[in-house]
């Protein structure tokens, strides 16, 4: 895989490489697949940590309605509460934030299947490079070998995205459980066969159509990501490029 900087990897503000350019390549790509039993055997657990309310959807939210449908124990680890995505607003301040983007996570996993309560670390969004230690710390005692610990792929582009995944990447090898990271942005700024990501190790998770249809519905609880705001002229978060990824009726991953 080639060396990435952050330039390399720079979160613009358009919609990212389309759809129509990522599909057909992944189905020709012959990446190997995978299994949610494989990835969570029976008698394990499946840990998820998500930096913000809507990550552990976008990431694996299909994989997670399977495993609810098998009964597998989870664990969603919410790092931050995600109340820095509307910057400058006048219609959502952080504590409006801090109180919608946790309901809208609990309804985004009641659509999933789970009915677990997260686990909430409340982290400030924004700043987790800086605290990335005190995150590892925090994820030890939560955690267990015989964990599978699912989070974003510490290369992904977005500083906080990338801050977990090293955290859970450490904290987990010291703890002996075995880590499965996910791309979010880097499908916006990475490019069909793209050197920077790493295939090799890629694994491609099909989604049988319930599964994939109540990721569908999870993604549509986000509701405060999916408005425009009018007191900022700003745009969704979630934009139709993010929302178009999550409709996949697969989720890619590196084990």
């Amino acid at each position: 895989m080639a060396a990435l900087t952050h330039a390399a990897r720079h979160i613009d503000a358009s919609e990212g490489t389309p759809e129509a350019d990522w599909l057909p390549w992944l189905a020709s790509a012959g990446l190997s697949t995978v299994a949610a039993e494989s990835l969570v055997p029976d008698g394990a657990r499946a840990v998820v940590v998500a930096p913000h309310p809507d990550d552990e959807v976008l990431a694996v939210g299909g994989l997670l309605a399977s495993l609810a449908t098998l009964q597998r124990e989870i664990c969603i680890v919410a790092v931050t509460d995600g109340t820095a995505s509307h910057p400058e607003s006048n219609q959502w301040s952080a504590l409006d934030l801090a109180r919608t983007r946790p309901a809208e996570t609990r309804r985004a996993l009641q659509r999933l299947g789970i009915s677990q309560e997260p686990v909430r670390l409340g982290l400030p969004d924004g700043r987790l490079q800086a605290l990335r230690s005190q995150l590892e710390d925090r994820l030890l005692p939560l955690l267990r070998p015989d964990d599978t610990v699912f989070t974003t792929w510490r290369l992904d582009g977005h500083p906080d995205h990338e801050a977990t995944g090293m955290a859970c990447v450490d904290a987990a090898a010291r703890i002996g459980a075995r880590v499965v990271e996910a791309p979010v942005w880097a499908w916006h700024w990475a490019r069909p066969n793209d050197p920077r990501m790493p295939w090799a190790r890629a694994r491609l998770l099909a989604l049988d159509a319930e599964s994939s249809q109540r990721k569908r519905l999870a993604t549509q609880a986000f509701e405060s990501q999916l408005r425009p705001d009018p007191s900022t002229g700003a745009g969704p978060v979630l934009r139709a490029s993010t929302v178009a990824r999550a409709a996949r009726p697969f989720e890619v991953m590196f084990p």
